[in-house]
């Protein structure tokens, strides 16, 4: 009760009743002004701007139609090479002699391509069924090439073909010559096995390393042509890498997602 009759007894003395209230200080109003402005930018942006995001995947750089694995249909010891890593060979020619318990039975080519690595030598002997070189699927020596990244299967099927596509190459480091632009051409309908990977690639390594944590989907990249570069590919930087490209070199890609309004994601 004597709280309350303090209280009454501030209300009626009249003293105080010519002083004027302060309802904020100078330094409030200017947090005030400032808060709505943020308030009033970020409703802006959330109606008419854009959110741009990135995928990004493995990969190597190769050629359209891939490769495949040359394999002995005998079992014997290998007496002659014929072919040496890097040369270009038509379809049917002998890759190398097998003596046989029938006699020499030659493995052939089943088509056109380059030798990308040899895994018989003279005097080796071989099983029916295993490795004897890998060949690269070109028609000349001056074939493009383009990358193939392998997408985690799940966000594979949402990449839109024509999206632009950033790639770092591992010969090439990026914070010196930049990266290799391209964009996507085509994506796989369904995963990829282990099998299937080795089978257009022609290298078991690779084909183990991309499905490390899953089937994935293969993305073919179409890279983008430069006459002004030494590698004959456009890069990010003017120049590029002083040298040429490499087959099965590892790339890294970034591929840039359509753009999304932040209001499609902010409201439910």
């Amino acid at each position: 009760m004597e709280f309350r009759k303090k209280a009454l007894a501030k209300l009626q003395s009249p003293e105080e009743l010519d002083v004027p209230v302060r309802f904020a200080r100078p330094q409030g109003l200017l947090l005030l002004l400032v808060t709505l402005l943020v308030m009033a930018a970020g409703c802006v942006w959330a109606v008419t701007g854009t959110v741009s995001s990135k995928l990004t995947a493995p990969g190597v750089l190769t050629h359209a139609e891939g490769g495949y694995v040359l394999q002995s249909p005998v079992a014997g010891q290998v007496t002659a090479v014929h072919v040496r890593e890097g040369e270009t060979v038509a379809d049917g020619v002998p890759v190398v002699s097998v003596r046989t318990d029938r006699g020499v039975r030659a493995v052939r080519t089943v088509a056109r391509g380059r030798v990308t690595s040899l895994a018989a030598e003279i005097g080796s002997v071989v099983t029916t069924g295993a490795d004897v070189a890998a060949v690269e699927r070109v028609k000349s020596d001056d074939d493009p090439l383009v990358a193939m990244l392998y997408v985690p299967a799940d966000k594979g099927a949402a990449l839109p073909v024509g999206a632009t596509v950033d790639l770092s190459v591992g010969s090439a480091p990026a914070d010196r010559f930049g990266q290799l632009r391209g964009t996507v051409k085509a994506v796989g309908r369904v995963p990829r096995t282990a099998q299937q990977i080795r089978g257009f690639l022609g290298d078991r390594e690779l084909a183990e390393r991309f499905t490390r944590d899953g089937k994935p989907r293969a993305v073919l990249v179409s890279l983008t042509r430069s006459s002004a570069t030494r590698s004959g590919y456009a890069w990010s930087r003017d120049d590029g890498p002083p040298f040429t490209l490499e087959t099965a070199t590892p790339v890294r890609g970034a591929v840039h997602l359509a753009a999304q309004r932040p209001v499609d994601w902010l409201l439910p």
